[in-house]
């Protein structure tokens, strides 16, 4: 049988928390879920001062069957985790070890999957460290020694219509066409798009064609350029830009509570594009336009691996474009949906980065994305209901289409 190497991600092992030194807190903000194991735990320690804290702050969860949801921890009014000490550190870490951690705060920011018996782990970009080590690291996806996984394929499966035996070259694919440079960012995402739709055709079993060919045949499209002149049909559209920026930005409102850095990641993006009581919207939409052209792209030119590596820990974070639920690969994913929201949230982090630009102007720095990326992600990304409403927004405003999309992300 061929065999291939692909990329193992091994950048999330290079990850340490800082502790107090953080400018945020992983235990602020956010409801604290415990596991079962973690649970029985607590209940057998012998009397004490934490023992006492905790008997008062977990509560068990009876409506989830989840077992990695057995317990939460009661959050006061602050919503600061009630075990933390005065310097912010985790009380039950301190006393009792790593050991006693709940799955969760083990294992946070670090997002674990196993495929074909293979782990992979990737972070999650709403803890200030994880984001500077991803975002800043210009040779985030340069393997380290024994930093691949060596892949075998069956050449008897080359017409199957199944995608989920092709996993591993489509991921390859997909971390291929969003690192190649001889396309701009947005003609990436367009490419990926495409891709999408093509396996899910291919799944639909619409031809005669396998995905192993639909594979082969899009690699070649993109060696020899063929989809330039239907990604330059598309027009772009900065005021629908702008206004999905403004509707994304409104989700989870009344349902999160929301953090001091994403308030002020806000306001600068507000006074980025004028956003003054007086001014209209075409006024908005000519000054995120500027902001675009004269801060955000010249910065984006010469920092061209913060979005690449933005999209390439999402895309091994959700296990794109197959997606996961409970923790688990979904066997027959709708790849274009995935894309999708693949497409707004990384419209919505752009169009957020954009403003900030334009705010920040000649200084905005890698310090501005980091502070951007994270506090959105931290508001948005782990809200149970967000990827939900974006869905409905996208299908709602008929932006759930190859032309819409492409419109939302063309420069």
């Amino acid at each position: 049988m061929p065999s291939t190497k692909l990329i193992r991600p091994d950048y999330s092992e290079r990850f340490r928390c800082i502790g107090p030194a953080c400018e945020d807190s992983c235990c602020v903000g956010w409801g604290v879920p415990i596991d079962q194991a973690a649970y029985e735990k607590y209940r057998a320690l012998p009397p004490s001062p934490l023992r006492i804290l905790l008997d008062e702050n977990l509560e068990r969860t009876p409506d989830d069957p989840n077992p990695a949801h057995f317990a939460k921890v009661k959050m006061p009014a602050s919503c600061a985790c009630p075990l933390l000490t005065e310097d912010r550190l985790c009380r039950i870490h301190a006393e009792l070890g790593e050991d006693f951690l709940s799955r969760t705060c083990a294992t946070y920011p670090r997002i674990v999957h196993s495929i074909d018996d293979l782990e992979e782990k990737a972070l999650t970009l709403s803890c200030p460290e994880a984001a500077r080590l991803v975002l800043l690291d210009p040779g985030l996806m340069t393997p380290q020694p024994g930093g691949h996984f060596e892949m075998k394929w069956d050449r008897e499966i080359r017409n199957a219509h199944a995608l989920l035996p092709f996993f591993w070259p489509i991921r390859e694919l997909v971390l291929a066409l969003v690192r190649n440079r001889d396309y701009t960012v947005w003609q990436r995402m367009f490419l990926v798009g495409a891709l999408c739709r093509r396996l899910d055709a291919a799944a639909r079993a619409e031809s005669d064609r396998g995905v192993a060919d639909v594979l082969s045949s899009f690699s070649a499209a993109i060696a020899g350029g063929t989809l330039r002149s239907a990604m330059e049909a598309i027009p772009s559209d900065p005021a629908l830009q702008l206004d999905m920026v403004l509707r994304l930005a409104g989700l989870c409102r009344e349902r999160s509570p929301i953090g001091q850095r994403f308030i002020d990641c806000i306001e600068s993006f507000k006074q980025g594009i004028g956003a003054a009581q007086t001014a209209t919207f075409p006024m908005l939409v000519a000054a995120y336009s500027a902001a675009c052209a004269q801060f955000f792209e010249p910065f984006f030119a010469a920092h061209p691996h913060m979005l690449e590596n933005y999209l390439v820990n999402t895309i091994f974070r959700r296990q794109f474009p197959f997606g996961s639920k409970d923790g688990r690969i979904v066997e027959k994913p709708e790849t274009a949906r995935e894309f999708a929201l693949l497409a707004t949230q990384f419209a919505l982090v752009r169009g957020l980065l954009i403003g900030v630009a334009g705010s920040r102007k000649q200084s905005f720095s890698a310090q501005d994305v980091v502070h951007t990326v994270q506090s959105a992600t931290k508001h948005f990304e782990h809200h149970p209901q967000f990827l939900d409403q974006v869905g409905e927004l996208l299908a709602s405003s008929g932006r759930d289409n190859a032309h819409g999309l492409t419109m939302l992300l063309r420069n």
